[in-house]
């Protein structure tokens, strides 16, 4: 979707200025910030978390046993 906005020029300069510093546009900085205001930044970096972290644990060999996992002891 395109969306038209006004801002000041001299403050669109200064955005501009700070987020190339960062290797960003405004374009990018307003999508993220939407994204951040809808709720899908979250989805985003759970997403990312579980790609990175899936598969690296170690179970040294143990199997799951449900019948030991519920034994009363």
């Amino acid at each position: 979707m395109n969306i038209t906005l006004s801002i000041d020029e001299q403050v669109a300069e200064r955005a501009r200025e700070k987020l190339r510093a960062v290797g960003k546009s405004i374009n990018q900085e307003i999508r993220d910030h939407l994204r951040h205001v809808a709720g899908d930044d979250e989805l985003e970096r759970d997403l990312e978390y579980l790609d990175r972290f899936s598969g690296l644990g170690d179970s040294k060999g143990w199997k799951f046993n449900r019948d030991e996992i519920h034994e009363r002891r």
